[in-house]
């Protein structure tokens, strides 16, 4: 139980990339953490691959103060999460505090609207590269990356490395 007193925020909207999500909610719970699914507002949220989550607390009541990271999902969620205040308020709170940020596949446009990257290393889904690069970010085509604590990945492929990146970055002390 390497997370054992840690929680960890997975940010949910409609049309979220299933695996992206239920992969590290089990491998976080698996390792002992917390897990908050946090939405904006719906009382359940549909997956592109139909599965459905329930969030447990509406991300305008949460504060980053209260966890130790959060996870981004892909799919076509990141649209709609990018337009959230609160989302943009959360993940830039947690950049701030710099606790672990992982975004994977189309997530990495959350980044670009919480104004995150800038001068950082990161990758993500291929059709996100240029948004990120116009943003101020390195971008290299691998399976992750970490910069600081920024963990980036590209597709649901990638989600073993993803999560003990992840996993890795959440072990180690508040810097």
């Amino acid at each position: 139980m390497r997370l054992k007193g840690k929680r960890v925020l997975i940010l949910v909207e409609e049309h979220y990339e299933d695996l992206e999500l239920h992969y590290p909610r089990l491998r976080l719970r698996e390792e002992g953490a917390e897990v908050v699914v946090g939405g904006t507002g719906k009382p359940a949220y549909s997956g592109k691959r139909g599965t459905t989550a329930k969030p447990d607390a509406d991300v305008k009541e949460l504060r980053a103060e209260d966890f130790d990271g959060v996870v981004i999902p892909g799919g076509w969620a990141p649209d709609k999460l990018r337009i959230s205040p609160a989302v943009l308020r959360l993940v830039r709170d947690l950049n701030k505090l710099r606790r672990p940020i992982a975004a994977i596949c189309h997530a990495g446009s959350v980044l670009v609207s919480a104004d995150v990257v800038r001068g950082r290393r990161v990758t993500s889904y291929v059709s996100v590269a240029d948004d990120l690069r116009l943003a101020g970010a390195e971008w290299v085509d691998a399976p992750v990356m970490v910069d600081g604590n920024l963990v980036t990945s590209r597709v649901p492929e990638d989600l073993p490395d993803f999560c003990r990146e992840l996993i890795t970055q959440l072990e180690r002390p508040p810097r």
